[in-house]
């Protein structure tokens, strides 16, 4: 009776263990997400270096000074952005940079440049406040 007691009770702490063994396994490993976690960090950074970029250009500061906002309040902000917001206002810093940059000796600020320009700088000074 003994020896069934015993095989009973290692049986049990078998079928106790197996699951907690089991649970230890991702579906995704540790080196994958680190890789993804550092793609994300270099995307947040190359999206908050278009956006400073883009404030940094002679045309931004002319339109946002005409408009009396504050550029530098606006590119302190950056470093705020998170998320949607950043990639968002990033991908718009980009369309406009490609805008103004077009490869021509001089620049032409189309209307929605100019709208795209105020918006994000005004998002910006918002998220400052």
């Amino acid at each position: 009776m003994s020896i069934v007691r015993r095989f009973l009770a290692v049986a049990l702490v078998l079928l106790l263990v197996a699951p907690a063994a089991q649970a230890q396994t991702h579906v995704i490993s540790k080196a994958d997400l680190a890789k993804a976690v550092a793609g994300r960090v270099h995307q947040d950074q190359a999206d908050r270096a278009a956006l400073v970029s883009l404030l940094q250009r002679d045309a931004v500061r002319t339109i946002a000074k005409k408009a009396g906002l504050s550029v530098d309040k606006a590119a302190a902000a950056v470093s705020l952005l998170q998320g949607d917001d950043l990639r968002e206002l990033a991908s718009r810093a980009r369309q406009v940079e490609n805008d103004l940059a077009g490869g021509a000796s001089t620049v032409v600020i189309s209307t929605t440049t100019v709208i795209i320009v105020l918006l994000i700088v005004i998002l910006l000074v918002l998220i400052a406040d």
